[in-house]
């Protein structure tokens, strides 16, 4: 049986570490990169007599997080300890939720093939983060301690996705969505979100599930589609042979591009959970859950669909104005200030040359000095003949590098349109002049040539000849001959 008779399903478990300043439970600093075990403390060492304090900004986080999933925010919660042994787990158990998590139900919005649709979740719940293991060249092995209790959510998605294309469309929506409202920044190369894939296949019509495979810590949404098209290879292979899948845990070897058995899957009795004694219940008041709520703005997908409808963008351009909030922000700005009318010149000097500038100098937006009402003064004077495109581009360099008003640039660099008929008659005659071959193929019939003319009646103006008058002007040259 080959492994296009199956169906497959597929869960994702999504560990995305919160962004505060200092830790779950204890205060050391929150912090990616620095030298090892720099921000530890007798609390996420787990050290004797240590007592655990939780994190304020944490929950709110995570309950922004649950908020904007739509799922149902519990009013009381409670941490558990999930009990195993690792080296970089200092306590020898991991403070988590289990029985009582802080929400469940919700749904993360997918977009495949201009299809919207929901992947339901199960639950998210609020947890710490372990240690990392450091496997030097030398042959030793080491642990950092500085990610011990950083604080996560881990969000847990139904079984409800059938492809690898609608799983890494998941993982790219959610990690979107935590990243807009400031819950994970969502790198993934430095592990602050993980994703854990849980893949199985059943024959076609068949609505039991089949034994799944749980493979950890895949760190790239493209190693999560290649994880889960070996996964599916592999799971068909076996059953073909007449073999059975076991349940089992996985790693990803992005080197052969396939997954490698770990270890058994554990089941919950083997974590022996049960509640944590040092945290009483999270117990969350309707006011601080409302005030969480408020600071929920309009998702990145339903922001898309806005500005198709009402600005009428593309589906691409809209989709790149709201990967990022702080995009979205800065193009919703110069909107407003430039005018609905010209949402679509704003968003084409926003990709053709904002995020252009920025990939080029590896820098945030919040740093340009290109503001939202500069970049509309800009769009404005290019709409309304105030500035010819070549003196456009050189107007929003120079606003690029000082901040300046394009108004005074213009002025300064004396790039303002020639608008006289006679100062573009002269450019246009030196054109024909300098060419004579040129417009001599132009007379005869060449109209290609006709463009050649402008560019080269553009040069003679130092960019600042207006192409509807160069154009009209040329033909009426032409005619008057």
């Amino acid at each position: 049986m080959s492994a296009v008779e199956y169906e497959v399903v597929i869960g994702l478990e999504v560990h995305a570490q919160l962004l505060t300043e200092s830790k779950a439970f204890c205060a050391c600093a929150n912090r990616y990169g620095d030298p090892p075990n720099t921000h530890v403390c007798p609390v996420c060492l787990g050290l004797p007599g240590s007592l655990p304090v939780l994190n304020a900004g944490a929950v709110e986080r995570a309950v922004r997080a649950a908020l904007a999933f739509g799922c149902e925010v519990h009013r009381e919660s409670v941490f558990a300890r999930k009990n195993y042994f690792y080296p970089d787990l200092p306590k020898g158990y991991q403070i988590s939720q289990y029985e009582r998590p802080l929400a469940t139900g919700g749904a993360v919005p997918i977009e495949v093939q201009g299809e919207v649709r929901a992947v339901r979740l199960t639950r998210i719940h609020m947890e710490e983060d372990a240690g990392k293991n450091l496997h030097g060249a030398d042959g030793l092995s080491r642990v950092d301690f500085n990610r011990a209790g950083t604080p996560l959510v881990e969000i847990v998605s139904e079984p409800d996705m059938r492809s690898a294309e609608e799983a890494m469309a998941y993982l790219r929506s959610l990690r979107q969505v935590l990243r807009w409202l400031d819950v994970c920044d969502g790198n993934m190369e430095e592990g602050s979100l993980r994703c854990d894939i849980n893949v199985s296949i059943r024959p076609r019509g068949e609505s039991r599930l089949g034994t799944r495979a749980e493979v950890k810590n895949v760190n790239s949404i493209r190693f999560v589609g290649k994880t889960i098209q070996f996964e599916v290879e592999r799971q068909a292979a076996l059953l073909a042979r007449g073999e059975g899948v076991r349940q089992e845990t996985r790693t990803f070897d992005s080197a052969k591009g396939e997954t490698v058995f770990m270890r058994a899957k554990e089941k919950a009795d083997d974590y022996r959970y049960f509640p944590e004694p040092d945290l009483p219940p999270l117990r969350l008041e309707e006011a601080f859950v409302g005030r969480v709520a408020e600071t929920v703005r309009e998702l990145p997908l339903a922001m898309a669909r806005r500005l198709q409808e009402e600005l009428g963008l593309s589906p691409y351009d809209a989709g790149v104005l709201t990967a990022e909030r702080d995009v979205a922000a800065f193009f919703s700005a110069a909107v407003q200030a430039a005018g609905p009318a010209r949402a679509k010149k704003v968003a084409n000097w926003m990709m053709g040359e904002v995020l252009r500038r920025l990939n080029e100098e590896g820098r945030p937006l919040s740093e340009a000095k290109m503001t939202p009402p500069l970049l509309a003064e800009l769009v404005v004077l290019a709409d309304g003949g105030q500035v010819t495109g070549p003196a456009a581009k050189r107007v929003f360099d120079e606003v690029w590098k000082g901040g300046e008003r394009p108004e005074a640039v213009l002025d300064r660099l004396g790039l303002r349109p020639v608008s006289d008929d006679a100062a573009i008659d002269a450019a246009i005659r030196a054109a024909f002049a300098r060419h004579p071959e040129e417009l001599a193929r132009l007379r005869g019939g060449e109209e290609k040539l006709l463009g050649f003319f402008m560019g080269q009646a553009m040069r003679e103006t130092r960019g600042k000849g207006d192409p509807k008058t160069l154009n009209a002007r040329i033909r009426a040259l032409l005619a008057g001959d």
